[in-house]
């Protein structure tokens, strides 16, 4: 009797956990920023990948992190590729897409920890409080990666980490 109610419990938790893990198979996470700074400026920002190092939030958690450029910086093609935390995170991102002054397309492919590729999309607006940037994150994964993003409250960690750059971002700019 003990083992079928111990089954049953673990039946249950892999179904509601399978359940949860499909609504995270397309994660999309939209988050703005105001800048006291002008749009090209924040846009430079973004577009120069050299700029990168000033306000990853990756970098932050890492200073160890080694990064190298591999292409022209600010065209389509630059990639800024990474390997920290002692070789357990490897990887790189590419700008894929470029519109002056008001977008740049950003895809990533992650080696390390696990296999990811996630966009980024920057968007760019001038207000009269300064330039308004808009980061669209989107990854698409399957479900059993979803199972152990939705374990392990991935979503909001990843939520976290992106607010976090663009407040470094936003820093490094009103500096």
């Amino acid at each position: 009797m003990n083992l079928y109610i111990v089954f049953a419990v673990i039946v249950s938790f892999i179904l509601f956990g399978l359940y949860q893990a499909n609504k995270l198979t397309h994660i999309e996470i939209t988050k703005q920023v105001t800048i006291d700074g002008s749009q090209q400026e924040v846009f430079d920002m973004v577009k120069y990948l050299k700029n990168y190092p000033k306000w990853s939030p990756f970098l932050e958690a890492d200073p160890e992190q080694k990064y190298e450029l591999k292409g022209k910086d600010g065209e389509v093609g630059i990639q800024f590729h990474w390997d920290g935390n002692g070789g357990k995170d490897l990887g790189y991102q590419e700008i894929v897409k470029i519109e002056e002054p008001t977008f740049v397309g950003v895809k990533c492919s992650i080696e390390k920890p696990f296999s990811a590729s996630p966009r980024f999309n920057y968007s760019f607006s001038s207000t009269s409080k300064g330039t308004v940037l808009t980061q669209d994150f989107a990854l698409e994964s399957g479900i059993i990666d979803a199972f152990f993003m939705w374990i392990f409250g991935t979503k909001k960690e990843m939520a976290k980490i992106n607010e976090r750059g663009l407040v470094l971002l936003k820093n490094h700019v009103e500096k």
